[in-house]
């Protein structure tokens, strides 16, 4: 009787350890390559959460209508060593996100970088294609 339920508790375990990578997908999943996009925003809210950061930029539309599009980037630890924190990118911010839009069509994109108004580009990390911080 002990030797099953500790197969049982064991059991649960490992599903409940195995979870997060569940919900962990690739580029390809979500985003499509050959639909890149640049974005020009106010930045309106930082996520810094595992395993994706997600930024939030309001962005005029064609209309002149504010929508707010979410963003992704890389884990939080990522950025802090690519020099992308809430102090180098302040709530705030006007800028530019160069990156790449869902497949789903949604408002939704995995951003490559950040373009500030000086032209600084600062790697966002994450599942982009380009991976490294490379200027392209």
């Amino acid at each position: 009787m002990r030797t099953k339920l500790a197969l049982v508790v064991a059991g649960i375990g490992v599903l409940l350890a195995s979870a997060p990578v569940w919900a962990h997908h690739a580029f390809a999943a979500e985003f499509d390559v050959n639909k890149p996009l640049k974005l020009r925003g106010t930045l309106l809210k930082w996520e810094m959460v595992n395993p994706h950061s997600w930024f939030h930029l309001d962005v005029k539309d064609q209309d002149g209508k504010v929508v707010t599009w979410l963003i992704e980037g890389g884990s939080p630890n990522q950025l802090i060593r690519m020099g992308v924190t809430k102090n180098t990118v302040p709530i705030g911010t006007e800028l530019v996100i160069e990156g790449y839009h869902a497949k789903d069509g949604t408002n939704k994109a995995v951003g490559r970088n950040f373009v500030l108004a000086d032209g600084k580009r600062l790697f966002l990390g994450g599942s982009a294609p380009g991976g490294g911080g490379d200027k392209k």
